[in-house]
């Protein structure tokens, strides 16, 4: 194994520490000098890139929140000139302005370099065919899993996402080992393979590299025992670089590795900012180490998760993300992640893995409806008992009453990228 591993994985730790101090300086200053936010934002916070003296240092700097790359829209963030820009992402926009990102060739180099890490940790090699179900376009997720795969060797799909019948048509004619998409659409495609008489368990597919939205260990054990494949993490953002931050290795599957020698990450109370000892569970912040167009300091990705030793490989692991810290619910002072419902429904027999939670407003007090998709053939019956289980359980595990509805199959809307979990009424309600 140590054969294929390149040479940032096969630093000692140690070793590692020393590079990422001198990276995380060189980072500072570039973002210091080039960024009018950054000069702005550390001036106000007392501090210069030369005070970074040692990796425990960074505390000492200012976070920058997804709110401040939107006031610097398009372009402000930008360390260097738009000749040497050679690719821009953004995201959706669908809550305001879209955070915009830049990448030098330099940086496209390291993106797909990280991602054909991250291949290679989940069990992909030269010669496979990756079968790219993520979106292509401004979204990072089509392009960042494009290029990975073939820098590492590897024959692309670029099959995008939608078309749900023409994928699972793709997937057998074409026999890719790997797949990379949302876990949830792959859920979706799960249900097509069984619509056209088709048993999962017999393809190509050997592993499947899920990432863009939190899932469970109970979807990881649906995936594998109904495809009879390995199902692996990929994490990453695109305001810190696409896909390929961070990955699960298939030989251990007990979190992501962070490729620390690129990403400096740290774990912090999302509500003092205070840095958390590694083990303790809190919010994901992220440092870009060897970015280029567009460093990011202390970026707050507001992902829930626990920094932990490493062990396929010596970079720290991230636990899976259990939710985030803006997507909680607090419901009649209860705290609630989706996750933990995701959890009911998925051990919930005559139920599919398709599941929205509706807020609305009763009066003065919040309620929550869980809507769960039945399974093909499920009896009134069933379903009935179905929401009655949901309820009990989550009355019992979470410690709040919701209702429960049970909605026909293929009734909930899918989505090619994230899925939207939550559909917040409360505010239309009261207007």
């Amino acid at each position: 194994m140590t054969a294929l591993l390149d040479a940032g994985e096969r630093l000692n730790r140690e070793e590692l520490r020393a590079l990422q101090l001198e990276r995380l300086r060189a980072s500072l200053r570039h973002a210091y000098e080039n960024v009018g936010f950054y000069r702005e934002s550390f001036d106000k916070a007392g501090v210069r890139p030369e005070d970074c003296r040692s990796l425990d240092d960074l505390a000492r700097f200012p976070f920058t929140a997804k709110s401040d790359l939107r006031d610097q829209y398009p372009f402000g963030m930008f360390a260097v000139e738009q000749s040497r820009v050679r690719r821009i992402h953004a995201s959706s926009g669908t809550t305001g302005r879209p955070t915009v990102v830049g990448y030098t060739e330099g940086d496209l180099d390291t993106w797909a370099d990280v991602v054909a890490r991250s291949i290679r940790a989940a069990g992909g090699r030269p010669g496979h065919k990756v079968h790219v179900a993520y979106g292509y376009g401004l979204f990072t997720g089509g392009l960042g899993a494009h290029y990975g795969a073939e820098r590492l060797g590897c024959t692309v799909i670029p099959a995008s996402g939608g078309m749900t019948a023409r994928q699972v048509q793709l997937i057998q004619d074409f026999r890719p080992e790997i797949i990379m998409v949302t876990p949830s659409y792959m859920l979706t495609l799960l249900d097509e393979f069984e619509r056209q008489g088709v048993d999962p368990r017999s393809t190509s597919l050997k592993v499947g590299i899920f990432g863009a939205e939190p899932w469970t260990e109970g979807m990881r054990r649906e995936i594998e025992e109904r495809f009879a494949m390995d199902a692996v993490d990929i994490y990453g953002l695109s305001e810190v670089m696409g896909p390929g931050v961070a990955q699960e290795c298939v030989e251990t599957k007990d979190g992501l590795h962070i490729w620390e020698d690129h990403f400096y990450p740290e774990v912090v109370d999302p509500f003092t900012g205070e840095v958390l000892p590694d083990g303790e569970e809190g919010e994901l912040v992220f440092t870009s180490l060897t970015k280029e167009a567009m460093p990011v300091i202390r970026y707050r990705t507001r992902d829930l998760t626990r920094l932990l030793p490493g062990t396929a490989r010596v970079f720290r692991r991230m636990e899976k993300v259990t939710g985030r810290s803006d997507d909680m619910i607090i419901l009649r002072g209860v705290n609630l992640f989706p996750t933990q419902i995701e959890e009911i429904v998925l051990r919930t027999p005559g139920v599919a893995p398709h599941f929205q939670l509706r807020l609305t407003r009763e009066g003065r007090m919040d309620a929550l409806t869980v809507r769960a998709e039945a399974r093909e053939g499920a009896t009134p019956e069933r379903r009935e008992a179905a929401a009655r289980e949901i309820a009990a359980a989550v009355k019992d595990g979470i410690g709040v009453s919701v209702a429960v509805d049970v909605v026909d199959p293929e009734t909930l809307e899918r989505s090619v990228g994230k899925i939207r979990r939550i559909v917040d009424l409360r505010q239309t309600a009261a207007e």
